[in-house]
């Protein structure tokens, strides 16, 4: 039988698969300056956790998770 997701369950999968991709601590070791932009969160695990700014070309996690909380 086919299951239909609601929106509902659609943020709460998405806000868990974003949380655990930006609580992940371990370095990729496959990933260099010319594949980086390619990952949804940095492949760098020495990066600040920035906010997002003027010049950021996407949002951060937190601020993708946080859009989301905001559309419930």
């Amino acid at each position: 039988m086919l299951h239909l997701l609601s929106i509902q369950e659609i943020l709460i999968g998405l806000i868990s698969a974003l949380e655990k991709i930006s609580g992940d601590p371990n370095e990729l070791n496959t990933a260099n300056s010319s594949t980086a932009h390619m990952y949804i969160s940095s492949p760098f695990r020495d990066k600040k956790k920035a906010k997002s700014s003027i010049w950021s070309t996407h949002p951060s996690l937190e601020d993708r998770v946080e859009a989301l909380r905001n559309l419930k």
